[in-house]
């Protein structure tokens, strides 16, 4: 865990890493920690790790601050806070399963 993310952040950042990292990780009381881990079981999402190494292919030398995954009509969409190396903080949104780019938006920080 990077010691820079805020807490708020770094509790969204751990429950995706932790929904991630394996089943016996999440309680499968919690549907949509359950629904997203069958899906990574699956193979609809790609494990969290080779999206930000997908990303940081895309998007060199930035810092991520925030990640979340959640189900938009049927398609599991990763969406990520990274601060870029030009200062710019980006917002981008990415397919779960392919890692292609959905959408980016960006602002200075």
């Amino acid at each position: 865990m990077r010691p820079h993310l805020l807490p708020r952040h770094r509790t969204a950042l751990t429950l995706i890493v932790l929904l991630l990292a394996g089943p016996g990780l999440v309680h499968a009381s919690d549907d949509d920690h359950d629904r997203a881990r069958q899906s990574l079981v699956r193979g609809d999402v790609l494990p969290l790790k080779r999206i930000m190494e997908h990303l940081e292919r895309q998007r060199p030398g930035g810092h991520i601050l925030e990640v979340e995954l959640e189900q938009k009509g049927g398609l599991w969409v990763y969406e990520i806070k990274q601060l870029e190396a030009n200062g710019q903080i980006a917002k981008i949104k990415l397919n779960a399963k392919t890692g292609d780019v959905l959408e980016s938006k960006g602002r200075r920080h």
